[in-house]
């Protein structure tokens, strides 16, 4: 036999033989993962340290995560076309309440979760759920930073929510804005389904309170799930008559801070098309900012999900939509201590 014949044998032995990752190749693709996060953390937020003010600062984690979604799987996507929009020369990087982004005491980016990585080598749900929450973990230990987390699917809540309330100590309050509950116990038998984010959350009892607003695709056990868990769901065909409420909200006071999670098909589809579950009847983009910039409370970490490429307009539309919702987030989240909120802004863009 010839030498080319006993390679392509060889070649095909190769091919025909089951190339099972073991644990130790996983543990050092999870290390690896979670140093990229930990490092660049450390730098962003000695950066923040070193210019001074800053009580509390938003950080970009992405993760872009999608297989668990029940239809679509194109959020997983979505990070970088966000961080694109936000930084879009069609606007300046001012915030609507005069926050520059481009202060890194506003705004600061530690880069992606590779979470296709990671499931690359066989890791499981059970364990990536708990990288995610150690890579948002890594986020926090940098104060001041705060996480603001770019989806993916709304499967990520659960694990960013759980990261916040074992770093903190203590159970947070949740505003949760979606067109759907996300409360199934376990959707089409997956327990970490993008539906069953928050019946997660409550089991683990990481919220003391969780409000749920822009409700309109909600079905018999979304409502007794709600009950069971003393959830307040604000549903849309009554938002007319809670809209002052909703506007006036006073969250986290007694637990260890505010989460908010936002869900882009909270929206009408007018206004953000680029979802995998188009519902029409939303909020408008208006009512949501009005709900965020009137919102009292410390905001301690938040997400953006859901948004699909895939599915946007060929402007783009649905990510600057996105954009927006990350940068009015950041300025809610960002504290100092200067009441003129820093008059004096880098020259440089490190954000």
């Amino acid at each position: 036999m010839s030498i080319i014949g006993r390679r392509g044998i060889h070649h095909l032995q190769k091919l025909n033989t089951p190339n099972i990752p073991t644990v130790e190749c996983q543990n050092r693709v999870i290390d690896a993962s979670l140093t990229l996060i930990r490092e660049s953390a450390k730098l962003k937020g000695k950066l923040v340290r070193a210019l001074g003010g800053a009580v509390a600062s938003s950080s970009l984690l992405g993760v872009p995560l999608g297989h668990n979604s029940s239809f679509l799987q194109g959020p997983a996507f979505a990070p970088p076309l966000i961080r694109e929009a936000i930084w879009c020369g069609s606007t300046n990087s001012t915030t609507e309440e005069g926050k520059e982004l481009k202060d890194p005491r506003v705004l600061t980016d530690v880069g992606n979760l590779p979470v296709q990585e990671i499931r690359d080598c066989g890791v499981d749900d059970d364990r990536l759920m708990n990288v995610i929450s150690e890579s948002v973990k890594l986020v926090m230990e940098e104060a001041p930073l705060r996480p603001l987390v770019l989806g993916g699917d709304h499967s990520i809540s659960y694990p960013v929510v759980r990261a916040v309330s074992e770093k903190l100590g203590g159970p947070v309050d949740i505003l949760h804005l979606d067109a759907h509950p996300d409360i199934y116990h376990a959707f089409e038998g997956n327990k970490y389904s993008h539906a069953s984010s928050f019946a997660r959350i409550m089991e683990g009892g990481y919220a003391r309170r969780l409000l749920q607003v822009g409700i309109r695709s909600i079905n018999y056990e979304g409502r007794e799930q709600g009950k069971r868990f003393g959830v307040e769901q604000y549903e849309m065909r009554t938002f007319s008559r809670d809209r002052d409420f909703l506007e006036n909200l006073k969250l986290g006071e007694g637990v260890k801070g505010v989460y908010i999670s936002i869900d882009v098909d909270c929206l009408d589809p007018a206004f953000a098309p680029g979802v995998s579950h188009i519902e029409p009847g939303g909020l408008s983009f208006r009512d949501v900012l009005n709900i965020l910039h009137n919102l009292q409370g410390d905001v301690v970490a938040a997400d953006v999900v859901e948004f699909n490429p895939q599915r946007d307009t060929a402007g783009g539309m649905t990510a600057m939509v996105a954009a927006k919702l990350v940068r009015e987030l950041a300025a809610k989240m960002s504290k100092s201590y200067n009441p003129w909120e820093y008059p004096e802004t880098p020259s440089f863009d490190l954000a």
